[in-house]
């Protein structure tokens, strides 16, 4: 997908304003299950922030409840320091946040040129304006070819492609990737790894990436944020987040660690 590098436009965030995703003291209980207790985030536009821990850390709770899909018990969530917490996912999208899901959500009886356009359409796009977006996009994600299939028909990794191009149909300024590698081989996880990197310069969008892969999260992330039990157990660089204790302990260990050392690009 190295094309998007030449294709897409660049779009670079104004850095004399608040231009940050931020989440503050974010909770979300559930009968007693603290799933997300108290945690702090903050997701700038010119960045983008890895999200990791254990299976039932939190990770996609705390997406859910950015991206207006999961209520919160407690905590504040702002956009540009405007407060938004508790809108819904459509008053969201026209904000500029957007997001994907670990089990791909298109409408599968719509075509692939359908999935697009309601996602630019539900933004308030206009109807040619929503059109020509949804053309330009599927061209970029090489699915030019396939706009009248079915979504239903499409294979895995075009299956992966759709669900990021209809996030980007809205053109956010905050992407947030649910396991955008599930199911993928080393090789295509590779190369996601780079098309992501691409995607966030060419469209100047700050993205939020939960992952289990840690090639892809070394190699691709400005920062990391681990969770563990609903809490954060640290921040910081690749580097930083790769020697951490706590992280070790939890989460990565020596072995996974060393191999998701300073791979190549």
């Amino acid at each position: 997908m190295n094309v998007l590098a030449r294709m897409l436009p660049v779009r670079r965030p104004d850095l004399s304003v608040d231009e940050r995703l931020q989440a503050t003291d974010v909770k979300v209980h559930f009968e007693g299950v603290r799933a997300v207790d108290g945690v702090d985030l903050t997701l700038e536009r010119g960045e983008i922030l890895g999200l990791i821990g254990p299976n039932g850390a939190g990770k996609t709770t705390l997406v859910n409840a950015l991206s207006g899909f999961q209520p919160t018990t407690a905590g504040r969530v702002a956009i540009g320091g405007a407060d938004v917490t508790g809108w819904p996912p459509h008053r969201l999208a026209r904000r500029g946040l957007s997001r994907t899901f670990q089990n791909i959500r298109l409408f599968p009886f719509l075509s692939v040129r359908e999935n697009v356009e309601a996602s630019a359409a539900a933004t308030g796009m206009r109807r040619r304006e929503a059109s020509r977006w949804t053309r330009e996009l599927l061209e970029r994600f090489l699915l030019g070819g396939k706009g009248e299939m079915d979504a239903r028909s499409l294979p895995y990794g075009d299956e992966r492609r759709l669900g990021i191009a209809r996030a980007l149909a809205t053109r956010p300024r905050f992407l947030l990737l649910d396991e955008p590698a599930a199911g993928l081989n080393e090789a295509e996880s590779v190369e996601l790894g780079r098309s992501l990197r691409e995607i966030h310069e060419s469209f100047g969008c700050g993205l939020l990436v939960i992952e289990h892969d840690m090639h892809v999260i070394m190699t691709l992330c400005d920062r990391v944020q681990v969770l563990d039990y609903g809490k954060t157990i640290a921040v910081g660089t690749p580097a930083e987040i790769r020697r951490d204790p706590a992280v070790l302990t939890a989460y990565l260990g020596t072995e996974s660690v060393e191999g998701a050392g300073d791979a190549p690009d």
